[in-house]
């Protein structure tokens, strides 16, 4: 089967899940409907324990999905604290459905995969040696992988039903109250988590914090909440901004960042009132800086910053440059910080943010995004999940998302040593060439050719040399070579969802 990009997409796969094939960005105005948990009836009291083994004993059983979130990254210690236990009880056939796996989870996934306790995986994303290990078939049934969006969209119309939500949270009262924003292992926005608890069947929110009841400003509340089970240590916020979160030193990736803050500079988008998102990876988070000094010389404010917001976006709305920051996940610490602190900076769930099947996504009102890319191809076609050695090492995240702002612009060097960036097709697809607008390299800077106004806007302008991009991977060819093809099976490990649910692409099993 085929879709509109032109992928091969696996039929049997396709026709077991009932999947359709990847047709337009356009979702319309379809009549969508909700689904919803189950509730055990409660006064509220009782829900407090220390006994994670009997929680899990009286709540998971063989078969379930169970999910947890990510907003601790890589210092999260939940994940691997229940999944421990649930091992030791033996349970068995289990869906892992969490809103993304970080590297602290790596060791006991594959654990969890190898002696048959998780079976099946829906994820945003993974990495190391858990994406190693997936890539090369460890699982007999394939990821689907979703967007942040997606996955929201999905847990609300009922494609992922959550029976058990294990969220972790620096603070909660006896009856389920929590928020992120307080406590020695504060993270920020519960974004992602938000969903899991409105929509699981039994919430159990893990905590080192016991605070005193009514616990607010309740951003999970306690009529969505069955146990609050007490830990040692719920995680290690100062590792939330590590990995594709941290900011670059790089001199090509820092040349790359100012470049973008000149495209968007000299768009019609620069005006008072814009709004713009930054993805993770290093030269898009170093955008923000480089925007702001324009901002200042030019008396330009913007009306909100959107998505993952970092320490740079906090200073923006401290100083007045922006109006409001619409929270769902915080990069660093001092967004963290800053959440409790600052009236504007407004925590926001995953739906909000970009579920497609709303009334309204945040997403939608966006006027520039700025987005890393593993790859990139001729048809502006993006890959933030496979490597050039076909592994998985990334994850959708907000990809798909974010680039339905008005300009959505890719900046990645045009060759990772003796890797290039661009390509004539990309490994996997993921996000969709028609929702790109413009590639910034350090070489120089290609416009879709759907976009004739903005290669008019960026035409003659100091220190923006315009390519098509096909010269730019001419450009990366010249510079490493031929590219080598991949070696795969038959087996597909991965399919990766569009945002709408349907697929845009699979991946499969490398072959050593």
């Amino acid at each position: 089967m085929e879709n509109k990009l032109g992928r091969i997409l696996p039929d049997d796969l396709m026709k077991k899940y009932d999947y359709k094939p990847f047709e337009t960005t356009e979702i319309g105005h379809p009549i969508i409907q909700r689904t919803a948990p189950k509730v055990r009836v409660s006064d509220g009291d009782g829900k407090v324990t220390n006994d994670l083994a009997k929680i899990v004993k009286d709540n998971v059983k063989d078969g379930m999905t169970i999910s947890f979130h990510h907003h601790f990254r890589n210092g999260d210690f939940i994940f691997n604290t229940v999944m421990e236990e649930i091992m030791k009880q033996g349970i068995k056939n289990l869906t892992l459905a969490p809103s993304s796996l970080t590297g602290a989870m790596n060791d006991v996934a594959i654990k969890a995969i190898k002696n048959g306790t998780v079976t099946n995986i829906t994820t945003s994303g993974m990495r190391g040696e858990l994406g190693d290990v997936v890539s090369h078939g460890a699982l007999e049934t394939p990821v689907i992988f979703r967007s942040h969006g997606g996955r929201a969209r999905a847990i609300e119309n009922g494609d992922i039903k959550i029976d058990v939500a294990f969220l972790g949270v620096p603070n909660a009262d006896r009856c389920g109250n929590a928020n992120g924003m307080y406590g020695e292992e504060a993270f920020g926005s519960l974004g992602y988590a938000l969903m899991d608890a409105a929509y699981a069947d039994k919430v159990v929110l893990l905590t080192d914090n016991l605070v005193d009841y009514p616990n607010t400003p309740a951003s999970i509340k306690q009529t969505q909440v069955d146990y609050v089970v007490e830990v040692d240590k719920v995680g290690d916020p100062d590792k939330i901004g590590s990995g594709a979160t941290r900011f670059t030193k790089d001199p090509k990736n820092l040349k790359i960042a100012n470049m973008v803050s000149d495209v968007i500079t000299n768009s019609s988008y620069f005006k008072d009132g814009f709004s713009f998102q930054t993805g993770s990876g290093g030269a898009a988070l170093a955008v923000t800086r480089y925007l702001r000094n324009a901002m200042i010389d030019q008396n330009i404010k913007a009306s909100f910053g959107l998505g993952g917001i970092t320490k740079p976006m906090v200073d923006l709305l401290e100083e007045g440059l922006i109006g409001k920051l619409m929270d769902v996940q915080d990069f660093d610490k001092a967004a963290a910080n800053s959440m409790k602190e600052n009236k504007n900076q407004q925590e926001i769930d995953a739906s909000w943010y970009a579920d497609p099947d709303n009334k309204g996504a945040m997403v939608d009102q966006l006027d520039v995004s700025i987005l890393s890319a593993l790859e990139i191809d001729t048809s502006f076609n993006v890959n933030v999940l496979t490597g050039s050695d076909g592994v998985i090492r990334g994850a959708v995240g907000g990809h798909q998302d974010a680039a339905m702002a008005k300009m959505t612009i890719i900046c990645a060097p045009l060759t990772r040593g003796r890797i290039p960036s661009i390509v004539k097709s990309v490994d996997t697809a993921v996000t969709p060439g028609s929702s790109i607008d413009v590639l910034v390299t350090d070489y120089g800077v290609a416009v879709n050719p759907n976009r004739k106004d903005l290669q008019e806007q960026l035409s003659d302008i100091p220190g923006i040399n315009l390519y098509t991009i096909d010269e730019l991977a001419e450009k990366a060819q010249k510079i490493v070579g031929q590219e080598e093809p991949l070696n795969y099976t038959d087996k597909t490990v991965g399919l990766v969802e569009y945002r709408d649910g349907s697929i845009i692409d699979s991946i499969k099993e490398v072959k050593d």
